[in-house]
């Protein structure tokens, strides 16, 4: 571990109060000191560059990258130390041999299926042990329920009877004793959108009485989103499990400016004493996997039953229509825009010429029908390509990275041809655009929102502030230059203005440069 003083950083250390100047010494992984005239090993000049806790990333995708590729460039490059993984309902574990088989198909579009891949775990705790071999930054994970979901009921369009949700709850309760800190939900996503209300009411008591938290991707984010959140407002309530909503914004044209609403929704639940918080990203596209679109039921039993119906020309007919003039539930109950809907990563070299473009775009090119040309890349590709949905809106956006309940997190995908660059750009984005371009936030709410806020809600008593005491986990930046690079076009770009980066008291960025050094591990929720 590094014996680093430096000196005359501006400290913004995530509280959210006025910034001020001091040296910090670093020993042993924790911030030993701040102060005046501290010694150390070696010394670095901070003189006009910000002090900060390390950025936790909130809502991440890494589950397998950061296996993959530990050295993990994307974000500690952009000064995240810790990120929060099992998002959306859907991740590898707890699995059997079956359900891993399947996931690794369905989720290709996020994570890619890696070949040679050693996928030598099957439960939480397991996972977690992976992630200790050695990874760049810290790493927290929630419970899956849409994978516990399929690994006890399966892909069933039905409410689990009570002997399945005991088992749930046991499998639940089991991963949150070997370290999870709570269960994600994808409520467009089977089969865990096929989960009623007050199964998922059973299964947050379970994670309240655990001290972890709930964070949904809920049933709407288009057409019914105030009702989805309100939804998930109630299980909290009627569960008493405190409640983090996954990248919470208002989408598609239905909901322009409607971000008030929402507010007025969470702040009155607040009032009465709900224990809520949120993420966002600093962009309008959304981005998922291709499939995501069509309706649950033509996806009900899994994989393999959603490719034969859509090899079944009367089956595509009725799914086209869903998609097209009435609104899917996979498409947040919004007819599709084609137009809207662009191809960002292929499994075949085949399709690339799709890659960059809409569907709708591709489909005048090739002189074709544009669902005929989604329907047939999805059989082509299994599933397992990747999209971007053009359907934010900035005024929405703005209002909610506002509100004291917020936090960031990346939802960033690292896999595909041109992933969404917000895998690589989301925490210096905040700063360049929403502190220095517009004033959104000031430098010391933005850098509050990024850490103190996040480790708050993650129950983390040693991390996520400047402290003395407190694990390293520190990035210091230069507040005129932190700029997001990653372009749509040119996703895979280290973000400027971020010289330094300390995971656990290692230097992870040195000068701009990655050590490569992989001092990160699992972070584990005491229950």
């Amino acid at each position: 571990m590094d014996d680093v003083v430096l000196r005359g950083p501006l400290i913004a250390d995530g509280t959210g109060t006025p910034a001020y100047r001091a040296d910090v010494s670093i020993k042993d992984g924790v911030i030993a000191s701040i102060g005046e005239g501290l010694s150390g090993t070696r010394s670095i000049d901070a003189d006009g560059l910000v002090l900060a806790p390390g950025f936790i990333d909130m809502h991440s995708h890494s589950d397998l990258r950061i296996l993959a590729e530990p050295d993990h460039l994307a974000k500690v490059s952009q000064g995240v130390t810790t990120e929060v993984l099992g998002q959306d309902g859907l991740s590898y574990a707890p699995v059997n041999d079956e359900v891993l088989e399947t996931l690794r198909g369905q989720l290709a579009g996020w994570n890619d299926d890696p070949p040679g891949f050693d996928w030598n775990w099957r439960s939480v705790g397991q996972y977690l042990d992976r992630l200790d071999q050695g990874i760049a930054v810290n790493a927290a994970y929630l419970v899956p329920q849409g994978t516990l979901r399929m690994l006890v009921v399966g892909w069933d369009d039905r409410a689990a009877t009570d002997t399945e949700i005991a088992v749930m709850k046991d499998q639940l309760a089991q991963a949150l004793v070997q370290g999870a800190f709570g269960m994600s939900s994808g409520l467009t996503y089977t089969p865990g959108m096929y989960a009623d209300t007050s199964e998922l009411v059973q299964l947050c008591e379970v994670v309240g009485s655990f001290g972890g938290f709930y964070s949904p991707h809920h049933r709407s984010y288009g057409a019914g989103a105030l009702e989805a959140y309100a939804e998930m407002v109630d299980v909290s309530k009627r569960s008493g499990c405190p409640l983090h909503l996954a990248h919470a914004t208002m989408n598609f044209p239905v909901n322009k400016g409607r971000a008030p609403e929402l507010l007025a929704l969470l702040d009155s639940a607040i009032s009465e004493g709900a224990d809520v918080s949120l993420d966002t990203y600093p962009y309008l596209p959304g981005a998922t996997y291709l499939s995501a679109l069509l309706p649950s039921w033509a996806t009900e039993g899994g994989p393999d039953r959603a490719l034969a119906r859509l090899s079944d020309v009367d089956t595509r007919e009725r799914i086209r229509e869903e998609i097209e003039e009435i609104g899917s539930d996979g498409c947040h109950g919004v007819p599709v825009d084609w137009d809207s809907i662009e191809i960002n990563g292929v499994r075949n070299d085949r399709n690339a010429h799709l890659v960059g473009a809409s569907v709708l775009q591709s489909a005048a090119r090739l002189g074709r029908n544009p669902a005929d040309l989604y329907f047939d890349t999805l059989v082509d590709e299994r599933l397992g390509t990747s999209c971007l949905m053009h359907v934010g809106h900035e005024e929405n956006v703005q209002a909610i990275m506002k509100h004291p309940a917020h936090t960031g997190g990346s939802d960033g995908l690292l896999v595909g041809d041109r992933p969404h660059p917000r895998a690589w750009g989301t925490f210096p984005r905040y700063f360049a655009r929403y502190v220095r371009e517009l004033g959104v936030l000031s430098l010391e709410e933005c850098v509050e929102h990024l850490t103190g806020r996040a480790a708050k809600r993650l129950r983390l008593t040693d991390r996520g502030l400047v402290r003395e005491g407190y694990a390293a986990d520190l990035v210091l930046f230069d507040a005129s230059k932190i700029a997001d690079t990653a372009t749509f076009d040119q996703p895979r770009q280290q973000a400027a203005g971020i010289p330094y980066v300390f995971c656990n008291g290692v230097t992870v960025i040195d000068d701009g440069t990655a050590t490569g050094a992989l001092p990160g591990h699992s972070l584990r929720s005491r229950p």
